[in-house]
């Protein structure tokens, strides 16, 4: 029986990066997939979702031509062929993977990995002798346990991927920053969106001024929210659907023709063996330290099966060190640089900690702001909401947090993750050059505030000590 260096269970952003990096470090790999490879994220989360963001996009800028001076005709949602561009836009980068598996010579097995021993793998009736195990199964969607969950027309957020027609109403139940985005694009296509969320606010995670302006966007969008709500069941009634909740103006019920359980996720374990091989947990996440490794001697644990960040360039990075570690090396996962970005309209991004955090913390902080209003690029595209805001500590300048709304805060926000993960200050920003005209230059602006002051925001200046 041939031995593998490393078996990889589970072929999503975790584990596949994981299987291409041992392979580039020179070991024989094995991956074992249930379903397809890319996982949640390529085909039921991060990319399909962004095909679908990305046809909104296009229809609000067909829709705003005529402020760029250009005629449009008659524009319509073609909601079949939206559907059909995400679904090739998913297939083009899951034969990518599978492509890059053959590159690497990596051997995927179809099927359930279960765990025999620290060096017994079984798929079906195969079995894989292994050096090391990696394990990057993923999660799944929490549904709430509540009645009428699993009425037709309640769907997870695997199901609404899969919608045939544009519903002309949607109750989605979660604030989060999959919910929230989930309304955007639903909103943007015609449907009548409604947010059911039971803390106070929605992204809580977020930094509050960024919260609560977004809130006021997606109002002013025509999204209705309804905020401290607790949902205790869902009703059919003819052809609607009526979510129940109490509110602090007393119970609710909201209509909407099909309702979204964005009601987070959780750690997917089902099948590997665990208690029979002792793996230490934390309810449904397996338990690791900073070296990812398990209880179980050679046995690794990377990304959302962990149950803290579930994010796929997470999961990415712990693949890699997971890799590392398994294979001699000696790395240990540093969380300090995480960037969240949520594709709302305008996008929100943010690495490190919040302005609340730092207040909570009692470390001396400074923020600084710069809006997009007064950025030449941002002016250009016609994409001003939003700003640029920076979270400093106050005696040595370092950067400890940086949150964005506005146009591509997706992408400004490595610079902010840099910046912490290298210890970097304002002056190190300030005193880079940034290209004009870009949207970069809000981020140097802020830098600016940071020290003496943005040069395209008014100001009063300081006096000159003599």
């Amino acid at each position: 029986m041939t031995i593998k260096d490393i078996v990889i269970i589970g072929g999503g952003p975790g584990g596949y990066v994981a299987a291409i990096h041992a392979a580039h470090l020179g070991a024989s790999v094995a991956v074992v997939e249930k379903d397809r490879l890319g996982g949640n994220c390529l085909n039921r989360g991060c990319i399909p979702t962004k095909a679908l963001v990305k046809s909104v996009e296009a229809l609000l800028e067909a829709r705003k031509a005529n402020e760029f001076g250009i005629q449009v005709g008659n524009i319509n949602v073609n909601f079949p062929k939206i559907m059909a561009r995400k679904t090739n836009v998913v297939n083009k980068l899951a034969s990518g993977v599978k492509q890059l598996m053959k590159a690497g010579n990596i051997s995927v097995y179809k099927g359930i990995g279960r765990i025999l021993s620290p060096q017994l793998v079984k798929v079906n009736d195969e079995e894989i002798a292994t050096r090391k195990i990696i394990i990057a199964t993923g999660s799944e969607p929490a549904p709430l346990p509540i009645p009428g969950s699993d009425l037709p027309g309640v769907l997870t957020t695997d199901d609404i991927l899969e919608l045939e027609e544009l519903p002309e109403s949607l109750v989605v139940i979660g604030g989060s920053y999959v919910g929230v985005e989930f309304a955007g694009i639903f909103n943007g296509l015609g449907t009548k969106v409604t947010i059911v969320e039971k803390l106070p606010t929605l992204l809580e995670s977020i930094d509050e001024e960024i919260s609560r302006r977004l809130a006021e966007i997606l109002l002013g969008q025509g999204i209705e929210i309804r905020v401290g709500a607790t949902v205790k069941a869902i009703k059919k009634e003819g052809t609607v659907l009526k979510v129940v909740g109490n509110t602090p103006e007393g119970e609710q019920q909201l209509a909407g023709q099909v309702v979204l359980m964005a009601t987070g996720r959780q750690p997917y374990t089902a099948g590997l063996g665990l208690p029979q091989l002792g793996m230490k947990v934390d309810g449904r996440a397996i338990v690791v330290n900073e070296r990812l490794e398990t209880n179980i001697d050679g046995v690794y644990a990377v990304g959302d099966v962990l149950g803290k960040s579930m994010l796929a360039h997470v999961a990415s990075y712990e693949g890699e060190i997971a890799v590392e570690n398994a294979l001699g090396r000696s790395r240990q996962a540093d969380y300090r640089a995480v960037p969240s970005c949520i594709f709302t309209y305008p996008e929100i991004a943010s690495v490190g900690i919040t302005e609340k955090e730092a207040k909570d913390s009692g470390i001396p902080y400074k923020v600084s702001k710069f809006p997009f209003l007064a950025c030449g690029r941002a002016v250009t595209m016609n994409e001003t909401t939003g700003m640029v805001k920076m979270v400093c500590n106050a005696e040595n300048g370092r950067v400890l947090g940086m949150h964005i709304m506005g146009p591509h805060a997706s992408d400004l926000i490595a610079e902010g993750a840099l910046a912490i993960q290298l210890g970097a200050t304002a002056s190190d920003i300030a005193h880079t050059i940034h290209a004009h005209p870009t949207l970069s230059e809000a981020v140097h602006e802020t830098a600016m505030g940071q020290l003496e002051g943005s040069i395209h925001l008014q100001t009063v200046p300081r006096r000159a000590r003599t």
